[in-house]
């Protein structure tokens, strides 16, 4: 796979401590199109990978904006940046305490930033020279592994873990060799659909994109550019809102 500029960037400065890392924790080095029996593999000639090199881009984008705006704060004149942050905030807080209850504020830091780095993580790949980390499916399974972890440390905090785990037996403990292997698949398949749904959404519509414009350079692009755009936003919310689900079904009181 060819290397965006940026990561061609990180490689030239960071690659041998990259690899040195990736080495420490077990990565196998395998070269581009060499065949290996190994799962975590890293390429020596670029061990930063695109999609790696973009999340730090995001993260990088989303540390400058935040810090830009914290500096800009003002009570009598805020700017664009704050109104939009404010508003992002309020929304977000606003649809938790319906979905949650009143005691949902302190996961509104959590829910935020993970809809902001899924937001500009799915606007990116819009740029010429740049692509979206979300179209990988790696990037997408973290996600839906850190809002699943997330949900479940939170529901075993608010329980205690006997209490939480009964949630795992049923109503009836005669039918818990039945409901326990229900309610374990259920929740892996809670973290496969976060998955799919993101990467096949963001990598379709970047690929659609990608075609059209290869092929109508003028005029047609615009509207699936808007089309992206859309769905870039679509996607972001509906990652949050479930996630804001699962956590309410973790922390309610009863289930």
């Amino acid at each position: 796979m060819e290397q965006l500029f940026f990561t061609r960037f990180l490689n030239q400065y960071f690659g041998g401590f990259a690899a040195r890392l990736l080495s420490a924790l077990g990565a196998h080095p395998v070269s581009a199109g060499e065949k290996t029996q190994y799962l975590f593999t890293y390429n020596p000639a670029a061990p930063i990978s695109n999609f790696f090199a973009m999340e730090l881009l995001v993260v990088g984008i989303l540390v400058v904006l935040f810090l830009w705006a914290r500096a800009r704060i003002s009570v009598d004149n805020p700017g664009p940046m704050q109104h939009i942050f404010e508003l992002t905030e309020q929304f977000i807080d606003g649809q938790s305490e319906e979905i949650i209850g009143h005691h949902s504020s302190h996961f509104t830091p959590f829910l935020v930033a993970l809809g902001l780095f899924i937001l500009i993580s799915n606007l990116i790949g819009l740029i010429p020279g740049f692509e979206s980390p979300t179209a990988t499916p790696t990037v997408p399974l973290g996600l839906a592994i850190v809002a699943w972890l997330y949900y479940h440390f939170h529901g075993i905090k608010k329980q205690g873990p006997v209490k939480y785990a009964k949630h795992f037996v049923g109503p009836m403990p005669i039918l818990a060799p039945l409901m326990i292997p229900i309610e374990i698949i259920s929740h892996i398949a809670r973290m496969m659909s976060l998955t799919i749904r993101l990467y096949a959404n963001i990598f379709a519509g970047d690929l659609v994109t990608l075609v059209f414009f290869s092929l109508i350079p003028i005029g047609i692009p615009v509207i699936f550019l808007g089309l992206h755009l859309f769905v870039s936003l679509l996607q972001a919310y509906i990652f949050v809102l479930l996630a804001t689900v699962y956590l309410a079904g973790a922390v309610a009181e009863e289930h």
